[in-house]
């Protein structure tokens, strides 16, 4: 009887933690930025809910022989740095969660958004 109590429990935790793991992993929010495509045209980019403590290469400017994006807005629940070169390489800066849109002189071509604290 203790053994399936036990069992049962166990089950029960890890099933808690499947739920709670995706979410820990996640700033909640958006993150966007802008860049010049290839015509000439101003494109914004969006990221919902990013994932936190992995390096990003961002669409169409996280290269290095890409022209960079600009203007980065973290609007996430976490802090970002945004980083000039691809793979979190180059000059750095820090964003601060829920923060007002950065200035359009501010390039990047990668970011890091910091693991959320447990929720």
């Amino acid at each position: 009887m203790k053994l399936r109590t036990t069992l049962g429990a166990s089950l029960g935790a890890f099933a808690l933690l499947l739920s709670t793991a995706g979410s820990a992993q996640a700033a909640q929010g958006e993150f966007h930025y802008k860049y010049v495509d290839g015509y000439g045209q101003e494109r914004h980019v969006t990221l919902h809910d990013p994932h936190g403590g992995k390096c990003v290469n961002l669409h169409a400017v996280g290269e290095d022989d890409e022209l960079p994006g600009y203007g980065p807005h973290n609007d996430t629940d976490a802090a970002v740095t945004v980083y000039l070169g691809a793979s979190c390489t180059g000059a750095e800066w820090r964003l601060r969660a829920h923060g007002k849109p950065a200035k359009d002189t501010l390039e990047l071509r990668s970011v890091r958004f910091d693991a959320p604290a447990a929720r």
